[in-house]
């Protein structure tokens, strides 16, 4: 057997020798099933090897099938580009270089032609159009979950019309999105399971050191290591279909933009992390922008609360003051002493702040622009007068509560003089018990 092994190696071209190498490697759960599907639905956790599976998958499909056309669809071009093709388990690290024709790089053409006359093109899951019209014997579709439009899906599809078996590889990490469940409910998907767990040995050691520790009994954990297609929790103001309906890929033009701190009590790991939250308005509709949230040193998360608002051009600052509010107007100044700042004050209960911020949700008024993770998993995880009091959802709250206010675009320091105990420079004081209550030099 071993000679007959040697005889044939010898008789292999590249192409072959690579699936070979591949088949020696590859776990169980990255080999695509047998039988009549349409779609092989991988879902992993992170560094379980799904974008190694889909390459190879693909570089064989064209091994085996010349002049064919192949769809590569990705959350964006530069993902489909800089993760599926040249990324360091992409199709160019699997694909012997013998084969490959030619390789057009641009985000405006992705495209990769190999010797035997396949064409693969790359399209972005942004632009659901430039689907309509072509057709494909094969689609490779990576991360779908982070899809920021559904209608991308229904294009593909439509046009998986070449040949006597067209078929899609879909490798994405889990979320509860109706677009995975609708194809993991479909007669015609095979679904594969695997976890981060499964490929522990090719990772950095300090993965399981660090990232593993930080998630493992966490509820994204569950979804990001374990690959659990998470339902939602009963009683919480947030669902992943309430947020996934308004989400946007990008933010218009703003109005108004503000960066929301909740400061953590401490900076060690048992401390929660400082929420930090960047939100905008235009017209009547909200956009969060970012999650900057970190377990910093108050100088650390300072810099980072001044970094979001130079970097989004926002026009103010929103603190919590309950855990050191007048520490986070003294860090941030001590940095930027003209920066404006407003100190809001937790005299309501969570619950009641936090209902109305779920209600211009329901209304449809608030879109995530993106995926962002850790946030979208507080918010769907929090149930009220749980006990829990989660940083990033407290200062998102704090944020758009802020901008339900229509306070103007940032003005010149104004010099008032009045009864009141007038704060710092630039600061505002205001208080959640009836309404946000201000100093008329603010009005």
């Amino acid at each position: 057997m071993a000679d007959d092994l040697r005889e044939a190696w010898r008789s292999w071209g590249p192409w072959e020798k690579a699936r070979f190498r591949w088949k020696l490697q590859a776990r169980p759960n990255q080999l695509p099933p047998e039988g009549d599907w349409l779609t092989w639905l991988l879902l992993a956790g992170r560094g379980f090897g799904k974008t190694r599976t889909g390459a190879e998958e693909i570089s064989d499909y064209c091994r085996r099938n010349p002049n064919t056309r192949i769809a590569l669809v990705g959350p964006t071009n530069t993902d489909v580009r800089d993760t599926m093709v040249e990324g360091e388990s992409g199709l160019l690290s699997v694909l012997p270089s013998e084969v490959i024709q030619s390789w057009n790089r641009s985000l405006a053409s992705i495209e990769l032609d190999l010797v035997n006359g396949c064409h693969l093109k790359g399209f972005s899951a942004e632009r659901p159009g430039r689907l309509r019209g072509p057709q494909h014997h094969r689609a490779w579709a990576d991360e779908l979950a982070q899809w920021p439009d559904a209608e991308t899906w229904d294009m593909l599809m439509f046009g998986m019309r070449l040949g006597e078996r067209p078929q899609v590889i879909v490798t994405t990490t889990p979320r509860a999105t109706p677009l995975v469940r609708s194809i993991m409910g479909a007669p015609n998907t095979w679904t594969t399971r695997g976890s981060t767990y499964d490929n522990l040995a090719n990772l950095a050691p300090t993965l399981a050191s660090q990232i593993l520790a930080k998630y493992e009994g966490t509820r994204i954990g569950r979804q990001e290591l374990y690959a659990e297609v998470l339902d939602d929790v009963e009683g919480a103001l947030w669902t992943w279909p309430l947020i996934d309906a308004q989400r946007v890929a990008e933010a218009p033009d703003l109005d108004r933009v503000v960066v929301a701190v909740d400061p953590a009590g401490g900076t060690s790991e048992d401390n929660d992390e400082t929420g930090i939250i960047v939100c905008g308005k235009a017209g009547e509709d909200f956009y969060v922008l970012a999650d900057r949230s970190c377990r910093e040193t108050p100088h650390g998360w300072a810099l980072r609360v001044l970094d979001a608002y130079d970097e989004f051009s926002a026009d103010r600052i929103v603190a919590e003051k309950n855990y050191g509010g007048d520490m986070v107007s003294s860090t941030i100044r001590s940095e930027r002493p003209d920066v404006p700042i407003t100190v809001v004050t937790a005299s309501r209960g969570k619950r009641q702040r936090a209902e109305p911020i779920s209600a211009l949700y329901e209304q449809g008024h608030v879109h995530h622009v993106g995926i962002l993770e850790l946030l979208e998993d507080q918010l769907t995880s929090w149930v009220p007068d749980s006990g829990r009091s989660p940083d990033r959802l407290d200062a998102l709250v704090w944020a758009l509560h802020d901008l339900t206010e229509n306070r103007p675009r940032r003005r010149a320091r104004m010099t008032h003089a009045g009864p009141w105990n007038r704060p710092p420079t630039g600061e505002v004081v205001a208080t959640a018990s009836d309404g946000f209550i201000r100093p008329p030099w603010t009005t």
